[in-house]
């Protein structure tokens, strides 16, 4: 390897980890991020099931995110597979990258080298994906332990710490979803080592960049933090079995 292949590497690890600590803190430049605003849209919903009875709709929100979970994991192991198959064909792949352009060729234990670092990233984002999945398995479990509405307006503050062990479990669960998820992308920008270095670097900056820009300033991040109805929406009542103005119904119609 050259001495760009080893910078390029280095500054895979710096922008990783440090989007990495980034995320970890609530705010860049005073604005929140989308992790950190979905955590706490995260416990308004658990609280908001300690309203109601029936929770199957929280049952099968929960089925859902295992469910995401699960997707992204398989794909993570038929990635490794993808990348051991690609050791296979070692030569066949050099032959076709000696032909092109700005290119940097590097010989065969480089190139096995480069892809055994995708499959080692595509083996983070596994076990990432499979400690999450288990994670939201504790989390259904942990739901199940929240008391009926008759039990909370008996005993509120033990109905609060059931919620709060299930927000706690939830936002682990979903924290280590997101670390695989954010090895996925970084994959994308891990390819450009295939071609060089100088677009290694470039293509890891521009992962990075769209990952920010999507947690602190997307029109996702607005719609989780607008707690207010838009100015032009006109809420009109709903009547409630009164006669309408011709003495029909109100419930007739359609």
């Amino acid at each position: 390897m050259t001495t760009a292949d080893y910078i390029a590497l280095v500054f895979f690890a710096v922008l990783w980890f440090g989007y990495s600590r980034l995320l970890r803190g609530a705010s860049l430049f005073g604005r929140t991020s989308l992790t950190h605003a979905m955590g706490e849209r995260r416990r308004e919903w658990i609280y908001n099931s300690l309203r109601r009875d029936l929770k199957m709709i929280d049952t099968q929100i929960m089925a859902g995110l295992q469910n995401g979970t699960a997707f992204f994991a398989s794909t993570s192991i038929f990635a490794i597979g993808s990348c051991f198959a690609l050791l296979g064909a070692t030569e066949k792949v050099d032959a076709v990258f000696a032909d092109l352009p700005f290119v940097f060729h590097s010989g065969h234990a480089v190139f096995e080298m480069k892809v055994g670092g995708l499959a080692a990233l595509f083996g983070y984002a596994f076990f990432k994906f499979g400690w999450s999945y288990r994670l939201f398995n504790y989390c259904t479990i942990l739901f199940g332990s929240i008391p009926m509405v008759r039990d909370t307006e008996r005993d509120l503050i033990a109905a609060e710490r059931a919620a709060e062990r299930v927000i706690r479990m939830n936002i682990i669960a979903g924290g280590h979803f997101n670390e695989g998820l954010r090895a996925i992308f970084l994959s994308i920008g891990y390819l450009g080592w295939f071609i060089n270095p100088y677009v290694f670097m470039l293509t890891t900056a521009i992962v990075i960049v769209v990952l920010t820009r999507r947690q602190f300033f997307s029109e996702a991040r607005l719609a989780i933090l607008d707690t207010g109805p838009p100015s032009n929406l006109h809420l009109y009542p709903i009547p409630r079995g009164g006669p309408s103005d011709e003495g029909n119904d109100s419930s007739g119609g359609l």
